[in-house]
């Protein structure tokens, strides 16, 4: 029993798709695909479907849409009305 070692929990990390940084995952804003094809905000990280990860921050949503990958994480092109509310979203996070 005294050799019995305690488990460190890890957090969970995901990629960045506008940085490509790893980080840990609460710190990230999740957009999600819906198995219909929705595109939505994510915020507890649990809804199904393709789910990609971004910085809440202008500069790597910019990143993210200006190479595609967000649209390339998805599967699936992203209407400019979404990206408007993720920076609507991400401007209201960094208040």
């Amino acid at each position: 029993m005294a050799n019995q070692q305690l488990k460190v929990k890890k957090t969970p990390e995901r990629r960045c798709t506008g940085c490509g940084e790893g980080k840990p995952k609460k710190e990230l804003l999740r957009i999600v695909r819906s198995p219909e094809g929705e595109i939505s905000i994510d915020p507890t990280g649990k809804r199904p479907g393709r789910g990609a990860y971004i910085c809440k921050n202008e500069a790597c949503l910019k990143n993210a849409k200006k190479t595609g990958r967000l649209g390339r994480s998805l599967n699936s092109e992203i209407p400019d009305d979404v990206f408007q509310r993720l920076l609507a979203e991400i401007n209201g996070a960094n208040r």
